[in-house]
């Protein structure tokens, strides 16, 4: 079978979803590749890399898109309608689409009859760690938010003994300790700051203190949910949350933001008082910006100052790490395609669990059945209110 890499069109967008290295070990699994030339230039990987690594380098993404010569178009951002459109029928797409949240995307892909495989919805299993993109792409945002932290911030991280002084070390709060989460206590421990952190899953308390941080402890539920993803907690635990960040908050010169909930928007944990209440010069980085962030001031997209703070929204921190992120990505994507191909060519078994829970619409229908139940019963009623 042979999969299509286009460059990526989303404006700063910098990764590419398959990497030279990867082309020949996808290639002696029967898997050969098309690249849109220039797919890899932003990342640092040249047509001339491609080429020898046995790609065939195309000059256009036309016939890419159109699934011309090919079974299956790979890349990392959620396609537009007209890219769906644009794809030949009955082909695949393999990419990020975050399909309990774009409705009318999924409905055009169960249109165009294409499988559809959200690599956002691969299951948090041990089995499927090595295809994981959420987890590797989240690496490189964690390390990244505090490298924006460090640069933005007007004081030192470490503690510093100088000729004039002492310097005491930065104070960083991170709320949520995820795999982003995790990398930005453990990037930032290494650059010298004091590190707390809070999740509302308490179970990740040792990790975060393995790391060198202090666990912010909140006499609440614990909202540890499948997948090792957060649940939303009650009225009752959310107020106690809200006065242990705030309280934190007010001493930290960094919060780094990364708390999210699948499907959802993001949770609000800094409040505008929250931030009001910071040092003059502090700094908040928010990787929940792109699901709305979880600083109330927060503008997706950009930086502000607001109370003397800055906030940073940038949402592409990912693609800022462009050559790791897009070497990650690649990996995930071999490991993806290896497993669900068998021989060159698919190997769709809808009864394993990473198989059902990747694959969105196939054959014209949506199959997976979290999807399905959302997506159904919105189109039932718009046909009943056009009646």
């Amino acid at each position: 079978m042979r999969i299509a890499v286009k460059k990526e069109r989303s404006p700063g967008e910098r990764r590419v979803a398959v990497v030279p290295e990867s082309v020949k070990r996808l290639a002696a699994k029967k898997i050969a590749v098309s690249v849109e030339s220039g797919a890899g230039a932003s990342a640092f990987a040249s047509d001339d890399e491609y080429r020898l690594a046995g790609a065939d380098v195309v000059a256009s993404a036309s016939p890419l898109l159109r699934g011309v010569g090919a079974d299956a178009v790979v890349q990392i951002r959620v396609p537009s309608l007209d890219e769906v459109r644009g794809l030949k029928e009955g082909s695949a797409l393999v990419s990020l689409l975050y399909p309990l949240v774009n409705i009318e995307l999924v409905k055009a892909l169960a249109a165009g009859k294409i499988t559809a495989l959200a690599v956002d919805m691969i299951p948090r299993t041990t089995l499927a760690q090595m295809m994981d993109v959420l987890s590797s792409q989240a690496t490189a945002a964690g390390y990244e938010a505090v490298l924006m932290a460090a640069a933005a911030l007007p004081r030192f991280f470490p503690m510093l003994m100088t000729a004039a002084g002492t310097i005491a070390p930065a104070k960083v709060l991170v709320l949520g300790a995820g795999v982003a989460g995790l990398q930005a206590i453990g990037t930032a421990r290494r650059l010298g700051a004091v590190v707390e952190a809070f999740d509302v899953r308490k179970v990740v308390k040792e990790q975060v203190e393995s790391l060198g941080a202090k666990f912010v402890v909140v006499e609440a539920e614990d909202a540890q949910a499948a997948g090792g993803y957060a649940a939303e907690l009650s009225e009752a635990a959310k107020r106690k949350q809200s006065e242990a960040i705030a309280a934190h908050a007010a001493k930290a010169d960094v919060v780094i933001c990364t708390a999210l909930i699948p499907g959802r928007r993001a949770p609000v944990l800094l409040t505008a008082d929250m931030v009001k209440a910071m040092r003059p010069g502090s700094v908040v980085v928010d990787l929940a910006a792109e699901q709305q962030g979880n600083c109330e001031l927060t503008r997706p997209g950009e930086t502000a100052i607001v109370h003397g703070v800055t906030i940073i929204g940038q949402t592409d921190m990912t693609s800022r790490m462009c050559s790791h992120a897009s070497q990650m990505y690649s990996r995930n994507m071999e490991k993806l395609l290896l497993y669900v191909t068998h021989d060159g060519g698919w190997k769709l078994d809808f009864k394993d669990e990473i198989v059902a829970g990747t694959v969105i619409t196939h054959a014209g229908s949506i199959v997976h059945p979290k999807v399905k139940e959302i997506v159904e019963p919105r189109a039932s009623a718009s046909a009943g209110a056009g009646q």
